[in-house]
């Protein structure tokens, strides 16, 4: 390999402009949109739902666009670190890349249940040899098998590159694609209009569909984590983002539109996995309709990849800059990646499927906050450079910069409540919040211990 292709940290730029579509793409498209599609067509009305994609898509590109600037103008490892700590200094983008950083780990934790969750539809008798339960869900011993192999796997397949890992991805997303594209010619071919009164609900339901639609989105911001082992013109970092959102956004206006056709919402919500039933409606095979339970199978596959690159990246670039114990920031001789904090990642996806079922949905929620708060700072900061650094080089420039800057901030403020009490997606105790609260302790303890941490204590 030549000096060329290895950055000053030891990374590889390796990823083209295609590797970095796919990856944001298979991020946002995870197991989400298999489980829930019939919770989204029953509560707004098929088109009721596409209405809250379409608002959901447009409040976030938003979002896209501010980071769309940021990575083209700072293309480093870390992204949101970079950005909010020229904007905000070490304090700032510590919350920031800390709570980004508890979003990703969160999220390839998730995963490792959520495998095991899905082989447990598709594979008769999957549930064996029960161990123990947690808040009242029982732990079993396949579940933690599926789910440690599976995070080993995963670990493993980042460990070695940066390309192995781009290459699984864009395989694993085409299997998505195909499943989606199979769907739609059956709700072309065999689906009818949805027999649901009303097509399109109040608002009341259709705000509730907006509401969960931010969250299905999350994913995109991996690509400024992984900017600086990009190939590619700077300018075209941000065009990508905003590609793979408006893609991401299409993929579920058809999931809820071919379900939609299939089944009425009130069956299709009685469902564990609603699009993998409206498969089996359409084309009346069972077979098929596991296909596009394998399909969501795929979906968890994708995030898992995606996640484990961009925690891996924030982990490493807040170690590089002496927020975190120096050993993370290492880069592994042969496979130019961060194998430390990859690994670091992985231990906590192996441990997660001790936790069983019910981990599922607290990990996802207090993650969430993470990601969402550091979309706040992100904003922040690309208002604090507009003002300040007026002459940075902006390959990707924001039209109406001030303006598309302040909506950004306001959706990204407006996320945070969500999960704050009092809020719609408010974080349950015990639970939720003491994850939260153990991981902000650990960064606490983290940061007071690092050389940066000392010179601002």
């Amino acid at each position: 390999m030549s000096e060329a292709d290895t950055t000053e940290r030891g990374l590889v730029k390796a990823l083209s402009q295609r590797d970095l579509l796919v990856l944001a793409f298979g991020a946002m498209i995870g197991w989400g949109w298999i489980v829930l599609s019939g919770q989204w067509i029953d509560e707004g009305g098929p088109l009721g739902a596409i209405s809250a994609f379409v608002i959901g898509g447009v409040l976030v590109v938003f979002v896209a666009v501010i980071y769309g600037e940021l990575a083209s103008a700072m293309p480093f490892v870390g992204g949101e670190h970079v950005y909010s700590h020229r904007a905000l200094g070490p304090l700032g983008s510590f919350i920031c890349t800390w709570a980004i950083s508890f979003g990703y780990v969160s999220v390839a934790a998730f995963e490792a249940v959520a495998l095991p969750s899905a082989l447990a539809y598709v594979v008769p008798g999957f549930n064996a040899v029960e161990l123990w339960s947690i808040a009242g869900d029982p732990v079993y011993a396949t579940w933690v098998l599926v789910g440690a192999g599976g995070a080993a796997a995963m670990t493993y397949v980042n460990y070695v590159g940066i390309r192995p890992a781009a290459q699984f991805q864009a395989v694993v997303t085409l299997v998505i694609a195909l499943a989606g594209v199979v769907l739609v010619i059956g709700a072309v071919t065999g689906g009818q209009p949805s027999p649901d009164p009303p097509v399109i609900a109040g608002a009341a339901g259709i705000f509730g569909v907006v509401l969960a639609t931010p969250f299905m989105f999350v994913g995109f911001d991996v690509i400024p984590q992984a900017a600086e082992e990009a190939d590619v013109p700077t300018r075209s970092l941000g065009t990508i983002i905003v590609v793979a959102v408006l893609l991401a956004t299409l993929f579920y206006i058809a999931v809820i539109w071919g379900s939609s056709r299939a089944l009425p919402g009130a069956q299709l919500v009685e469902s564990p996995l609603p699009a993998a039933a409206a498969m089996e409606a359409l084309y009346d095979s069972a077979t098929v309709g596991q296909l596009m339970a394998l399909a969501g199978i795929a979906g968890i596959l994708t995030s898992w990849n995606a996640f484990i690159i961009g925690g891996s990246r924030a982990i490493f670039a807040m170690a590089e800059s002496g927020m975190l114990p120096s050993f993370l920031a290492k880069t592994h001789p042969e496979y130019n990646t961060p194998h430390t904090a990859i690994v670091l990642i992985g231990v906590s996806s192996v441990l997660a499927p001790l936790f069983g079922e019910g981990m599922l949905g607290w990990i996802v929620n207090a993650g969430g906050l993470g990601i969402v708060l550091a979309w706040l700072f992100v904003c922040v900061s690309f208002l604090v450079l507009r003002r300040r650094e007026p002459g940075m080089d902006r390959p990707f420039k924001v039209p109406a910069g001030y303006a598309t800057g302040g909506v950004a901030l306001v959706l990204s403020a407006f996320f945070v409540f969500l999960y704050l009490p009092g809020g719609p997606s408010a974080l349950v105790w015990p639970y939720e919040w003491l994850m939260v609260l153990l991981w902000a302790l650990l960064g606490v303890g983290l940061f007071a211990l690092s050389p940066r941490g000392r010179d601002l204590l």
